[in-house]
């Protein structure tokens, strides 16, 4: 069994403690992390490798920045998503692990954000998310088991929120956002918690203000999307919840899907 993750942790210097912590719980086999916010070069490695884990970043000062870390070697590492080289923003790193049945492709992204709706920030959103529809193409045609892990800073539907009117005006429930979400659906991608489970209470997202977490005011935004090939493979999914109650928590909680890789 192989397990892969994924969590926006909001600063990895800042949770590094919660970040050790979990890993050490959970011991996933590969775990993807978003908004890193950390230069490359003053990533905290040392105590990761520590724990037994390979750690790959594409990074940026202050903002943005992605890594994955495997327990097993990362091969094929290649930042940023294709298709736009003025793009200087941290949001995509991809790598490939080798197992016993084959290769495992992952890649950890954080997509934009897009707020406010009508603005550059939101065309660059879905410029993105049609580049992001390109890269899935391109890997599905060579039929080989695939996760896209990331903060995709996409509200699926109504089920994926508490509170889904709250959320109208908001580019994370737009219509062309959830349409992008479709589309990738519809090319083949599987969502792997919503395989396993439709309760209307799954929430990987309770916003710092307000009182979010303790009214369990939450969204689903941090996902895990699977190619068929490892969607064949699914053994189950989940979203480590109780992250969130730790001391000095990222807003997001890791979300994880077992594959019947060995």
């Amino acid at each position: 069994m192989l397990k892969v993750a994924t969590w926006n942790i909001n600063g990895v210097k800042a949770r590094q403690d919660a970040l050790l912590g979990w890993l050490a719980e959970a011991s996933p086999d590969i775990a993807c992390l978003q908004e890193i916010k950390s230069l490359d070069e003053a990533f905290p490695r040392e105590p990761l490798e520590a724990l037994g884990y390979n750690v790959e970043t594409h990074g940026q000062k202050g903002f943005n920045g992605v890594a994955i870390l495997s327990k097993r070697p990362l091969e094929d590492v290649t930042p940023r998503l294709a298709g736009d080289d003025a793009d200087e923003q941290a949001r995509f790193l991809e790598a490939v692990v080798s197992t016993r049945e084959g290769v495992l492709r992952v890649a950890s992204a954080y997509m934009p954000n897009g707020n406010p709706v009508g603005g550059e920030k939101f065309d660059y959103k879905l410029a993105w998310l049609e580049r992001l529809q390109d890269w899935v193409k391109d890997r599905l045609a060579l039929e080989e088991p695939f996760v896209l892990a990331g903060d995709f800073n996409i509200i699926p539907g109504p089920l994926d929120a508490r509170f889904p009117e709250r959320w109208t005006d908001d580019a994370l429930f737009q219509p062309q956002s959830r349409r992008a979400w479709r589309r990738l659906l519809a090319a083949g991608l599987t969502d792997a918690v919503r395989c396993v489970s439709d309760a209307p209470d799954l929430y990987s997202f309770w916003d710092y203000q307000a009182g979010a977490w303790q009214k369990n005011n939450g969204i689903r935004i941090d996902h895990l999307l699977l190619s068929p090939e490892a969607a064949d493979r699914l053994a189950g999914a989940g979203i480590d919840k109780h992250v969130r109650a730790w001391e000095k928590p990222s807003d997001h909680v890791p979300v994880w899907a077992a594959l019947q890789l060995s």
